[in-house]
Parts: structure tokens; sequence; C-alpha cells
């Protein structure tokens, strides 16, 4: 552990925080150069949430690579994709009505975010995008202007701006009806509020305290973008 902390820049803070080095793994099973086990409730990370190492998965992968087949194809067409993005039409866009286009905007989560960003203000012609309380979107300056951690947006050194926070589900205990406060920004020509070229929300915060919004809020949310012809970014 030492010799990577060592090398290592101190950005990667993640793993700083595990007392170990992990070695193998197999399903929800990491286990560490000590042969200590530990259960990976994360079951991988992010968008790749498969577990580690399936048998068919693995098959898949292990084929691939002894064919020789594309690995890095970059913006090229490949057959693989070309299943991919068939599949994803059959099971998934034509059996909901979805008219929609697929992007690939690249490996990580904040890249999909910066790309819906600029695509919402590009579409609207509008700057400004409504985000939620404790809400993390990433870690690039786009990302982090609509993300609500102040310890990361400070890592920024530049002001975030076009961006407005706004309560996110339960954030007030029930106290206050859902999107009371927002409706009313949204409707008064006084209220200082640009009218949005998106809202941003997760469904589920994870950075935040794994806070998983209401069904209802979400539809009321849907609605209100709806009506004031807003677009919703989902995370």
């Amino acid at each position: 552990m030492a010799d990577a902390t060592e090398l290592e820049s101190g950005v990667r803070s993640y793993s700083r925080g595990w007392p170990a080095v992990f070695t193998h793994a197999k399903g929800s099973v990491l286990t560490a150069e000590d042969g200590r086990e530990y259960i990976d409730f994360f079951a991988g990370a992010g968008t790749l949430n498969y577990g580690h190492n399936h048998p068919e998965l693995k098959k898949v992968v292990i084929d691939h690579y002894l064919e020789d087949r594309v690995v890095h194809g970059l913006d090229m067409f490949t057959d693989v994709r070309r299943k991919f993005l068939q599949t994803f039409d059959e099971q998934i866009l034509k059996p909901r009505g979805l008219d929609y286009k697929v992007a690939f905007p690249g490996p990580g989560g904040a890249n999909a975010v910066e790309a819906a960003l600029k695509l919402a203000r590009k579409v609207t012609g509008r700057e400004s995008v409504v985000n939620f309380t404790n809400g993390f979107h990433g870690m690039t300056l786009g990302a982090l202007s609509v993300t609500g951690n102040s310890m990361k947006r400070g890592g920024a050194g530049i002001p975030l701006v076009h961006a407005t926070p706004m309560p996110f589900d339960d954030y007030f205990g029930q106290v206050v009806p859902d999107f009371m406060y927002l409706e009313r920004l949204l409707t008064d020509g006084g209220s200082g509020l640009n009218k949005p070229a998106a809202v941003i929300v997760e469904t589920v915060q994870g950075e935040g305290g794994i806070n998983a919004a209401r069904a209802e809020w979400l539809r009321g949310l849907s609605e209100l973008c709806k009506k004031h012809e807003i677009l919703l970014i989902v995370d």
C-alpha cells in the first residue's frame, strides 16, 4: 500500500480509504493480498456493476480477444457496435415507442453529463440549468457546476455558474409541498431565475447519501418540465 500511495497522485482519493490491496475478484467478493475477503457492495463500479469475472461475460471478452476482433475502434463503425445498437433498439426503444438516438459520450459518467448539458443548451438556446441539493454529477467543470458537494465544488478553482440548486425530494421532510418553490420561481417574472435549458436529477443520489427519489416526485418533476418546456436530464 505504501508504494502505491507514494507513487500515485493524491487525487486518487477513494483507494486511500480502503486498508487493502486487492488481487482477485469473483462475483461480489474481493480478495486482498493478505488473503482476507471483502464483500464488494459496489458489485464493480458505476455503470459496470455486473460483479467480477462473471463466467458468461468473461467468455465473451476472451473470445473477442482470441479472434483478433477490434478492441479500440474509437469512432469507427464495428460489427459489435452495430449489433449493440440494433439490440438496444429492438429490446429497449421500440417496445416503449421511443424515437431516440444513441450517443456514446465516453467511458465516464461526467462525459455523459457534459454532453447532455451542451446538447440542452444548444437545442434550447438557453444557458442556466436547475440541479438539486446533495446531487453529484462528476468532477469536470460543467458537471461540478450542477453538483452540490461544497468540497468537490471547491476544487474547481473558478466560479461555477449557470446552475441553480433546488431542494431534492424530502429535503424539507415533506413540510413543503413538492416543487412549490421551483414552480413559483418559474412563473414569477420577478424571481430572477432565467428560464432553464434543463433540469438535471439523479433518481438515486449516491455520493449524496443514497437518497432515492419517490416515483411520484420524479413524475411530478417530469410533468413540471414538460409544462414549462424545459428539458429533463436523468443522470
